[in-house]
């Protein structure tokens, strides 16, 4: 809509909140840790159900978002979909659609992978999801981006948790924030796919990041943030 000059500005993000629906859901599924999610360990065993809410503004005028301050806007700089048709609930196991989405994204954006400084991994701490998308991201990055993902810290909140993550892309950008390190109990798996998980302080020293968000069904999403340029 931005891009197609209908509207100048609009307001994207997602809420979930718990119910006892999804919970037996994803128990039913064996889907549920009981202890802290643990995303690319060894031990693994399943997600964090969280609750959220996230929404930021979105606007062709970089002064209509950034009106304070001396840092430059904070843009959403490009952004891939796909989706694996692969199986109802489970991804496609070589990450052939998160490796879609985040090529996509580059393109988009205009950039190349060795633009891109960190990744939000979409990390859901489950057996399947974090060994196809560790996968898909060694094809694309290789192993030498930092990456993590911040569901130990949040949970998984379903719904909200594109755009969770997404602010706190933001906020990495916006606060010069540290990278956020990897949380889980420093067994990571050797049949994962080489990735650099950020295990100490880090910063940020490439344009821009990017943040995956991998749903049920295949359903892919990548995007990526930087700063705005004239």
């Amino acid at each position: 809509m931005l891009k197609a000059g209908l509207v100048d500005a609009v307001i994207v993000g997602g809420a979930d909140s718990l119910c006892r629906l999804t919970l037996n859901g994803f128990n039913g599924l064996e889907a549920v840790s009981h202890r802290l999610c643990n995303p690319f360990s060894a031990n693994r065993d399943g997600i964090n159900i969280g609750e959220a809410a996230a929404f930021m503004l979105l606007s062709l005028d970089a002064s209509d978002s950034e009106k304070h301050g001396t840092m430059p806007a904070i843009a959403l700089l490009g952004a891939g979909d796909s989706s694996d048709a692969h199986h109802i609930s489970a991804p496609h196991p070589e990450g052939n659609g998160a490796e879609a989405a985040m090529r996509k994204a580059l393109e988009d954006a205009g950039l190349t992978a060795q633009d891109i400084g960190y990744i939000n991994a979409h990390g859901t701490a489950t057996p399947l999801n974090d060994e196809m998308e560790a996968k898909a991201i060694h094809r694309v990055f290789g192993s030498d981006t930092p990456v993590s993902s911040t569901k130990p810290l949040t949970g998984h909140t379903l719904g909200a948790a594109s755009a969770v993550e997404a602010a706190i892309c933001w906020h990495v950008l916006r606060h010069r924030l540290p990278l956020p390190m990897q949380v889980n109990d420093g067994q990571i798996s050797d049949s994962l796919a080489p990735i650099a998980l950020v295990k100490a302080d880090t910063v940020l020293v490439k344009p821009a990041l990017l943040s995956n968000s991998f749903a049920f069904g295949g359903n892919n999403i990548s995007l990526i943030f930087g700063y705005a340029h004239d």
